[in-house]
């Protein structure tokens, strides 16, 4: 897949760390589980409420979870394919503002960001005139950057996975084409090394820690749009295939949920975007179709609440219908979804919503039917499941 037909593809609803979502994401998402869901003064349990805006507008942009409970906005692009941000700003949740911080050594979009065991954030990759190798670390005590080793291959539309060692996994992502090769960092030597490659390239593809320390990597796009699934192992440094998807899914989300299955939902298939959502056993290898969401949904963000359900927003609905300001809730005790309130706006190319300690969801900037937005907004899912 080439690098301009990735990119153009991710401005077509019914073709996103991000979103998949990004591994980063499913992991603060599960880091965050144990938080507090009480309903926020103010604001009617299950609804979204406006909050401050973004400095910048942005897309394509990541969005991290501090240890100081603060959320680090970086990069993205304000809306034309030219104009790539390397600035970047903090969400207090306890005042809803924003606040400029410093800005990244090289401007970049559809990077992944990792918070590190350490505390500092990781940002790698991504786009700017062409993929990017490098990477850079966010002191969240300085608010500054600095460059760190690059990596061994350029790459954009890849994941990141935190590994229970303190490393983290690259994998995959597109250059000028997909990309099998993975990659490990080491926040001790602040170097990359090549590890195993995958069976197939891939950019676009979702990652997801299990809980025995094994790596899920599925879907993507290649030469086609993928169903194939394989498993890393970070004792040999080596994948195996595992079960197929039931279908090709590009522009997905992947979520751990605490029975340690695996939730893919929505995204891209070969006729546009997707409602169906399915199961991974690890116990099995094997993928089960579940219910199907209320509405199609690619690049949407799926972030699981402390109460053990998982919201899935936003997304384009393709096949004429725009983008979705929707919303709704998947109960894994049932396998079905169920509606609740929608956005005040519509919007994709969000490539993480992340869950506040407080059980709140963040959505911030995105697509907004052409416009790129700088508004930001609070999802509270109060006591309910």
């Amino acid at each position: 897949m080439a690098l301009m037909l990735a990119a153009s593809a991710c401005a077509a609803p019914s073709a996103s760390p991000a979103s998949s979502s990004a591994a980063s994401a499913s992991a603060q998402a599960s880091a965050s589980a144990s938080a507090s869901a009480a309903s926020t003064p103010g604001q009617t349990a299950n609804t979204w409420s406006a909050t401050g805006r973004m400095h910048a507008r942005r897309e394509f942009h990541t969005a991290t979870l501090l240890q100081n409970d603060t959320v680090l906005v970086a990069g993205g692009d304000s809306g034309l394919s030219t104009d790539k941000l390397a600035s970047a700003e903090l969400f207090d949740p306890g005042t809803g503002t924003w606040a400029a911080t410093g800005s990244m050594n090289e401007a970049r979009r559809n990077q992944t960001a990792t918070l590190l065991g350490n505390g500092l954030v990781l940002v790698a990759g991504g786009i700017n005139a062409t993929a990017l190798a490098s990477a850079e670390l966010y002191d969240p005590g300085s608010g500054t950057w600095t460059l760190t080793g690059s990596m061994v291959e350029a790459r954009a539309f890849h994941t990141a996975t935190l590994l229970p060692n303190g490393k983290v996994l690259v994998t995959g992502g597109s250059r000028t084409d997909a990309l099998a090769s993975a990659e490990i960092y080491d926040p001790d030597t602040g170097q990359w090394t090549a590890t195993g490659s995958m069976h197939e390239a891939r950019a676009d593809q979702t990652a997801t820690l299990l809980p025995d320390g094994t790596v899920l990597v599925a879907g993507g796009s290649g030469s086609a749009k993928l169903a194939s699934a394989e498993l890393y192992h970070p004792d040999t440094g080596k994948w195996t295939p595992t079960g197929s998807m039931s279908e090709p899914r590009v522009f997905f989300t992947a979520t751990l949920l605490p029975t340690g299955r695996v939730l893919a939902a929505g995204g891209s298939g070969f006729n546009g975007s997707l409602t169906s959502a399915e199961l991974y056993d690890p116990s099995t290898g094997a993928w089960s179709l579940t219910g199907s969401m209320t509405a199609a949904r690619g690049y949407l963000t799926a972030t699981l609440l402390s109460n053990g359900t998982v919201l899935a927003a936003g997304g384009g609905s393709g096949g004429g219908g725009g983008l979705q300001s929707s919303a709704e809730l998947y109960d894994p005790a049932l396998g079905t979804w169920s509606a609740t309130g929608s956005m005040i706006n519509a919007r994709f190319h969000v490539l993480m919503a992340p869950l506040l300690r407080d059980g709140r969801v963040l959505m911030a900037g995105g697509d907004g039917s052409g416009s790129t937005l700088a508004a930001a907004e609070l999802y509270d899912p109060g006591s309910s499941p």
